[in-house]
C-alpha cells in the first residue's frame, strides 16, 4: 500500500495544527509553540474514493448504537461532605471523572483536598466499611503531608499517602490499594517514564494528565489533580490539559485575607458561574455557607459614609458595605483612591454626582474602599457609592437596614441590575428591611421598596 509521508506543524500548548510553520499560534498566541512532526497518509483510500469505490477500513470493535438504545445511565454526583466545594462541582463528584484544581502558591489548595481526603475516607459504602482514599504527594514529604493532617484534624485510617513522582508506581499503589478517590499533588511534578522533557514541561504535563484520565474513565475512580499557575492567572503547561480534563476549578484568595474563593471554569457535569467561599485560619480551611458577614462591619452605632449594597458574584448575592471618606485639601490635584472596586468607575461617579447633584470633591480627596477585602466590579454598586460619598460629606448617616441597589449613568439617571430580585430575597433574608432601588415595580414580602429614577431623587431620600 503506497503511503505519502507529510509534515504538519502541531501547537504545544493547544494542539492547533498547521500545514507550515507558524512563529506564533493563531489559536492560542504563543509564540515559538509550534512543534514539526510527520504523519503517513493511505493514498490507497484516497485514489479509491475518487473512483467511486468504498475504501477497505478497520473493523471496529465496538459496533455504533443507535442513540435510543444507549442505557439511560446518568451519572450520579457523590458528595464530598464540603457543601461550599458540592456547590461549585455540581453537587458532588462523579465516578470516573477528573478534576483539576488551580491556584497561586500558598492560597491552600494542599490544605483542601487534604480535608476533602479526609472526608471522603470517613463515609461509609453501600457494602459497610468506610472509602479509602489515595493522596499522591511529589512536592512535599509524608512525613509533612502528616503534620498539616494532624493540624487541621483529617488523620483518617482509611485515607492513604503516598509520596512519589513516578506515575507508574502511582499507578501500581492503585492497582494494590483500589481506593474509591486519588489525589495527585502536583499534576506539574509527576513524571511519566518513556516520555521526553522534564517535570513539569509540555509533554511530561501532557502524557501524565492523558493517563490519569485514562485510567479514571477505565476504571470509574474519580481524580482531582492539583494544577500550578503562572503569573497571568493560568492552569501552567500546555493549554491541552484544560481540555482533557472534566472540571476546572481556581482556588483563590488575597494574602492579607482569609477568604478563599473557589470558582468553577469548566465543568461538563453542571454550570460554572457557582461559587464557593472558605476561610482559612490555623487549624486548616473551613467553610463559610453565609459569605456576607465577612463583607459587613459590625458596629453597635450608624456612622456616616457607610452603604450597604448586594453585589452577585456568578449566581451567588453577597452583601457588601462601601465606605467612603471625603477629605478637603489645598492640592491642585485632588487625590482618588479606591480598594475593592473598579478604579476607573468611582471617579465616573463622583463626577456625575457633582455635575447632577450638586455634592462636589473638585476639592476634596476621597477615599473609597470596601469592607473584608471584597473585590466588586459590577456597575450595581455604583449608587451605593455615590450615596456613601454624600453621606460623609453631609456628615449624615444613611438609615439602618437598607441595601442601596443601582447603577448610575452619565445623565444622573439610576438604571436597572440584572438579578434585583435575588438580590433583595437576600438582603430580606439577612435581615434588611429598606431598599433604594431602580423603577422595576417588583416587590419583596418584608421589604419596603423605595424606588429612584435620578440620583437626585436617592439624595432628597436622605436629605
Amino acid at each position: 500500500m503506497a503511503k505519502k509521508v507529510r509534515t504538519i506543524h502541531t501547537c504545544s500548548q493547544c494542539s492547533y495544527s498547521s500545514s507550515k510553520w507558524l512563529g506564533r499560534c493563531p489559536e492560542c498566541g504563543s509564540w515559538g509553540s509550534m512543534e514539526e512532526s510527520s504523519v503517513a497518509n493511505t493514498t490507497h483510500a484516497v485514489k479509491a474514493t475518487e473512483l467511486g469505490v468504498m475504501p477497505q477500513g478497520l473493523t471496529p470493535t465496538t459496533p455504533a448504537q443507535a442513540i435510543t438504545q444507549i442505557p439511560d445511565q446518568a451519572a450520579v454526583s457523590i458528595p464530598t461532605g464540603i457543601g461550599e466545594l458540592d456547590r461549585v462541582l455540581g453537587s458532588g463528584i462523579v465516578p470516573g471523572s477528573v478534576i483539576l484544581l488551580a491556584g497561586e502558591p500558598g492560597v491552600g489548595k494542599s490544605t483542601l483536598l487534604l480535608e476533602v481526603a479526609a472526608r471522603w475516607a470517613q463515609q461509609p459504602t453501600a457494602k459497610g466499611g468506610n472509602r479509602h482514599a489515595l493522596y499522591v504527594t511529589a512536592e512535599e514529604s509524608a512525613g509533612q503531608v502528616r503534620m498539616r493532617a494532624k493540624r487541621t484534624g483529617a488523620l483518617v485510617p482509611t485515607l492513604y499517602l503516598t509520596a512519589e513522582s513516578n506515575l507508574d508506581i502511582v499507578f501500581g499503589h492503585i492497582n494494590q490499594l483500589k481506593p474509591s478517590l486519588v489525589i495527585v499533588d502536583s499534576v506539574q511534578t509527576m513524571t511519566a517514564v518513556g516520555i521526553e522533557g522534564v517535570a513539569g514541561g509540555v509533554a511530561q504535563s501532557r502524557a501524565v494528565t492523558a493517563a490519569l484520565t485514562t485510567l479514571a474513565k477505565t476504571t470509574g475512580i474519580p481524580i482531582i489533580l492539583v494544577g500550578h499557575v503562572t503569573k497571568d492567572g493560568n492552569v501552567a503547561g500546555p493549554r491541552v490539559l484544560e481540555h482533557l480534563v472534566d472540571v476546572v476549578v481556581h482556588f483563590e484568595g488575597d494574602r492579607h485575607s482569609s477568604l478563599r474563593m473557589l470558582r468553577g471554569m469548566k465543568n461538563r457535569f453542571g454550570a460554572t458561574d457557582e461559587v464557593g467561599c472558605f476561610e482559612q485560619h490555623a487549624h486548616g480551611i473551613q467553610e463559610v455557607s453565609d459569605p456576607s458577614g465577612l463583607f459587613l462591619s459590625h458596629r453597635d452605632t450608624a456612622t456616616d459614609g457607610s452603604a450597604i449594597t448586594v453585589a452577585m458574584d456568578g449566581v451567588r448575592p453577597l452583601l457588601a458595605e462601601i465606605q467612603a471618606l471625603v477629605v478637603p485639601t489645598e492640592s491642585k490635584n485632588p487625590r482618588r483612591a479606591v480598594t475593592g472596586l473598579d478604579p476607573a468607575r468611582v471617579p465616573m461617579v463622583l463626577a456625575v454626582l457633582a455635575a447632577r447633584a450638586g455634592q462636589r470633591t473638585h476639592n476634596k480627596e476621597v477615599y473609597v474602599a470596601t469592607v473584608g477585602g471584597m473585590k466588586v466590579g459590577e456597575p450595581a454598586t455604583d449608587l451605593a457609592v455615590a450615596l456613601a460619598t454624600a453621606s460623609t460629606m453631609l456628615h449624615k448617616p444613611l438609615p439602618a437596614k437598607t441595601v442601596i441597589i443601582g447603577e448610575v449613568g452619565l445623565a444622573g439617571e439610576i438604571r436597572r441590575v440584572p438579578n434585583l430580585q435575588r438580590r433583595l430575597q437576600e438582603a430580606q433574608r439577612l435581615g434588611f428591611t429598606n431598599a433604594v432601588v431602580p423603577v422595576t415595580g417588583i416587590t419583596v414580602a418584608g421589604m419596603q421598596l423605595r424606588e429612584v429614577a435620578t440620583l437626585a431623587d436617592a439624595l432628597a431620600i436622605f436629605t
